[in-house]
């Protein structure tokens, strides 16, 4: 199992950031376990500069804006 954090305020992007992780690892066939952060000093020390923020078992794949749905899959396949 993915252990997967999105990190954000909780914006709609952030939202919509998660949603796009459940439905990426579902099309793959991938068990994640997706936790949405929200606090500011968390997002900061994972070093996310821009949200929403991926990371993958603790590395960070992404940062700012919706991830690419090609990208996303290959980071939850990898």
């Amino acid at each position: 199992m993915k252990n997967v954090k999105v990190y954000g305020p909780g914006c709609k992007r952030c939202e919509t950031t998660a949603e796009m992780v459940r439905e990426a690892a579902s099309k793959l066939g991938v068990e994640v376990e997706v936790e949405k952060v929200t606090d500011p000093r968390e997002i900061a020390m994972a070093g996310v500069m821009s949200t929403p923020g991926i990371t993958v078992d603790g590395k960070l794949v992404h940062a700012g804006g919706l991830p690419d749905k090609a990208k996303l899959d290959g980071w939850l396949a990898g």
